[in-house]
């Protein structure tokens, strides 16, 4: 097979991708592993900044996200039993999130690629990338127990954290940054009607816990634990004893029960690699880095990635030249390092650290004072968590 792009993932970020440069003519056929079912059920990230929700609907796959996503212009930071919310809408302009599931984004993507007639090949395995660093890289893989190659000009490398394409680049040209936390969280999917409209972010002395939605019917709570934590430890009981314990505020606010549905624990680490390009290949998405989960930023991350390769490669395809392409990880890494810091920022902000004593107790406590308190500070969080505009 030949094609102009090949696309390795179909999560948001190979999907996106294929999607911005099916707009501008550009061809290209995406291979995943999993099958469709699979990718359109995983129930993952469900936070969508502006700058995501504003890419979505000029690429016309907004329709959906504009009917059922529950738009939230503001968050609350809750501490010492009181909640205290950012107005983000008023802080920014009119910014605000979207709250739109990651496979609901996933199944507008494959409706608008099949409508568009353009190939997404799932099941695929055995998958090895070929003479990245040529003119004509090729893609060897195994579908249905038949071997192909597809042969490309770009290959663009979103298949996530542990897929081939990062794997495909020689050792001594990539460098790893990773951080690892002494901490996970224990999240659950409730059938449970939200009792507040926006998130709700809670520091307290038993640890971290984080109030969001998925719908007006499923509510999705996070808590603080243990990084080894043991499902089998944790019945519906206790889950729900340890998420009144830490939500519950002074003036009786708390989050409402109901049977939980789905529950898992999230490692917690921070990675990014440099550079996320080597010769044809392009690494997008998880691919190239990874944030924990407290600022909301992993898919809205990956979209920000292929934006800026889809505009690379449109230039190329439209007039030889490869300013941008040449630019595509000073360009992403700008942005990447900058959500990082912000990432960082919340975990380190809401967590409570083995390590940490009365001291960083307090320290913690005027620092949440302070931001609830100052407009600069509060701007500063609000500009950040709605998304940073794209380069």
């Amino acid at each position: 097979m030949r094609t102009q792009v090949g696309i390795i993932g179909a999560g948001p970020a190979g999907l996106l991708l294929a999607h911005l440069l099916h707009l501008e003519g550009i061809e290209s056929v995406i291979l995943e592993a999993r099958n469709r079912e699979y990718i359109e059920s995983r129930v993952r990230a469900g936070v969508l900044e502006q700058t995501t929700v504003d890419l979505l609907v000029q690429a016309g796959v907004g329709d959906r996200l504009k009917r059922e996503g529950l738009v939230h212009r503001g968050v609350y930071l809750s501490f010492d039993g009181r909640r205290h919310r950012i107005d983000m809408a008023e802080l920014t302009g009119g910014r605000s999130i979207t709250v739109y599931a990651q496979h609901e984004v996933i199944k507008d993507l494959v409706e608008a690629r099949l409508i568009a007639r353009g190939m997404i090949l799932f099941d695929v395995d055995e998958v090895t990338l070929h003479e990245v660093d040529q003119a004509r890289p090729r893609v060897r893989f195994r579908q249905h127990g038949q071997t192909s190659e597809l042969e490309c000009d770009f290959i663009g490398g979103c298949d996530g954290f542990h897929g081939v394409s990062r794997a495909s680049v020689p050792d001594h040209v990539l460098t790893a940054y990773e951080r690892r936390y002494p901490f996970a969280w224990l999240g659950i999917l409730a059938e449970a009607s939200p009792s507040s409209e926006e998130l709700v972010y809670t520091y307290h002395e038993r640890g971290f816990a984080l109030f969001s939605m998925r719908s007006p019917a499923l509510t999705r709570l996070y808590l603080q634990c243990e990084p080894d934590e043991d499902l089998a430890d944790w019945p519906d009981h206790r889950i729900w004893a340890e998420m009144l314990a830490r939500f519950t505020t002074r003036d009786g606010w708390a989050p409402r029960q109901g049977p939980v549905i789905q529950k898992g624990v999230t490692d917690m680490r921070s990675f990014v690699v440099e550079p996320m390009q080597y010769g044809r290949l392009y690494l997008a998405g998880d691919a190239a880095h990874i944030v924990p989960p407290t600022g909301a930023k992993g898919l809205n991350l990956a979209a920000a990635d292929v934006a800026v390769l889809a505009r690379g490669l449109t230039q190329f395809y439209k007039t030889g030249r490869r300013d941008w392409l040449d630019r595509y990880s000073e360009t992403c890494l700008r942005r990447i390092w900058k959500v990082q810091r912000f990432s960082w920022w919340m975990t380190s902000l809401l967590h409570r650290f083995s390590s940490d004593n009365d001291f960083d107790r307090r320290r913690q406590l005027a620092e949440l004072d302070y931001i609830t308190s100052s407009r600069a500070a509060m701007t500063s969080l609000a500009e950040n968590y709605v998304g940073l505009p794209l380069d």
